[in-house]
């Protein structure tokens, strides 16, 4: 597999929605991304595909998105965060690396970014293998779905990280509405 990781361009639309249609089996993750291009929160440099192969015949096998969010403390004092939402992997491939180089590439490209800290509502047994952690270890709070484990609300502290910002996550308004 010749794995190569870029940012997502127009022409790469309709072929994020299906793969991610299809890896989550529900249309609503694709709509979302869909939203999130549509959002002030979005951020292009930041949504990322992988692509299997060269040339014509590369194969779109995986996407991820960082998009923007905010991090309201006690004081009123709003942060801007990152925030990664979704991660899909064509179904045959996943378990192959596919999803783990996007997560990689996409919070190096945050951190290069000058991005502080990435949250993320995903499993607790994926996510650590990056560094992430219970966000509430870092005293940050994410309402999360009823049906979500305590643990799924993490985040990643990245380069310029400051142990002072704490908060509750506000989600962009993508994600309104969302269950």
């Amino acid at each position: 597999m010749t794995l190569h990781i870029r940012p997502e361009q127009p022409a790469d639309f309709g072929a994020i929605r299906k793969l991610v249609g299809d890896a989550f089996e529900s249309t609503v993750e694709a709509g979302l991304v869909d939203a999130i291009r549509a959002d002030a929160c979005y951020r292009p440099e930041l949504a990322l595909v992988a692509e299997d192969g060269t040339g014509g015949g590369a194969e779109i096998v995986g996407h991820v998105m960082i998009d923007h969010a905010e991090l309201h403390d006690e004081g009123g004092a709003v942060h801007r965060i990152g925030m990664l939402s979704p991660l899909a992997v064509v179904p045959a491939r996943q378990r192959r690396g596919i999803g783990s180089a996007l997560v990689r590439e996409a919070v190096a490209r945050a951190d290069a970014c000058g991005d502080t800290l990435v949250v993320l509502e995903g499993s607790p047994r994926y996510y650590p293998r990056f560094g992430f952690v219970d966000c509430r270890t870092l005293g940050i709070t994410i309402h999360l779905p009823d049906w979500a484990p305590p643990d799924a609300g993490q985040a990643l502290p990245l380069s310029s990280y400051d142990p002072s910002v704490r908060g509750t996550l506000v989600h962009p308004p993508p994600f309104e509405g969302l269950e």
